[in-house]
């Protein structure tokens, strides 16, 4: 197995970089599902890692239920690990249970409530609520909704309000809600992950605003309307959902529609210094992926080799 068994638990350090290239190079469709695959992966194949090495620590302590030949000491040289960084996964993979449950818990609470709250509105695709605090925010659902205040709609001129409906819509029809719970849950899983959270945060609210621009015909139309939203707005009561007033960078968001439209092209070229650095960052996570498969198939077969029959 060797030492590539600790490959899973480097490769996020190339997060950063992936994730500023994606961001200023990529369509914001096609960023988002990299980055959202990518940090699916990694985040799988670092749980993995530790998951081997708890296994290997587990079988080394005394009095432990597993098979004693899971403790040989040929099991134990065949692994790269040794006794103190095998018992440190143990509270490390469970720290990771731990903060990927809170995380789900947290996601459904917040929807539950978020559900409660409508249950006596009209089950219309916009529900409008009287309230003296600015927000707006997508509600994932079997029946999708769009919530927003009626102070944020005062704010707001004609237009600017359809760019704002348009880009709701926008998160409900993508999924976007899918693709952020991946990345939060894989920055529990790697903290090395987060910098993928982050831009994959960013690049959804992108994806939405390119939409809305496509649906109301004028960048300039959702660019006013996603500054003065921000100036106006104090936060939601859901901030975990997406939202079209998420935190976030906003100055760039705006700078970006009224820059050029993104390219259609859904990958860049391969022989370009982007495209080089992007598909590399792919065969990293491929390879990632690989070598925690080999890692899992050695392992079994050592212990099952060592384990009496």
């Amino acid at each position: 197995m060797g030492v590539f068994v600790f490959l899973p638990l480097v490769l996020p350090l190339t997060a950063w970089p992936l994730a500023r290239l994606a961001e200023q190079y990529l369509h914001p469709r096609a960023a988002t599902w990299l980055l959202s695959a990518v940090a699916g992966v990694l985040a799988v194949c670092s749980t993995l890692c530790l998951g081997l090495l708890m296994v290997v620590g587990t079988a080394q302590l005394p009095g432990n239920p597993l098979p004693d030949g899971w403790s040989d000491p040929e099991v134990r040289e065949a692994v790269p690990c040794d006794e103190v960084a095998g018992r440190a996964a143990i509270p490390a993979l469970l720290a990771v249970l731990a903060a990927c449950t809170r995380v789900v818990w947290r996601h459904r609470r917040v929807r539950r409530r978020t559900e409660r709250a409508l249950a006596g509105l009209p089950a219309t695709e916009v529900a409008v609520l009287p309230d003296g605090l600015p927000y707006a925010y997508a509600l994932p659902g079997r029946r999708g909704r769009i919530v927003v205040s009626s102070s944020m709609l005062a704010g707001l001129t004609s237009a600017e309000r359809r760019a704002l409906f348009a880009h709701e819509r926008a998160h409900l029809v993508r999924r976007h809600h899918r693709f952020l719970l991946t990345v939060q849950l894989a920055a529990r899983a790697n903290p090395f992950l987060r910098p993928l959270r982050t831009a994959v945060t960013y690049t959804t609210e992108r994806w939405a605003d390119e939409e809305a621009a496509q649906t109301v015909g004028s960048r300039r139309t959702v660019a006013l309307a996603v500054g003065r939203s921000a100036l106006i707005s104090r936060g939601g009561p859901a901030a975990s959902l997406a939202g079209f007033a998420a935190t976030g960078p906003v100055p760039r968001r705006v700078a970006a529609l009224l820059g050029p439209i993104p390219t259609g092209g859904v990958w860049p070229p391969v022989f370009t210094a982007v495209g080089l650095a992007v598909w590399g960052a792919a065969a990293g996570a491929t390879a990632s992926a690989l070598s925690s498969a080999n890692s899992a198939v050695t392992l079994f077969l050592i212990l099952h080799a060592a384990t009496p029959v």
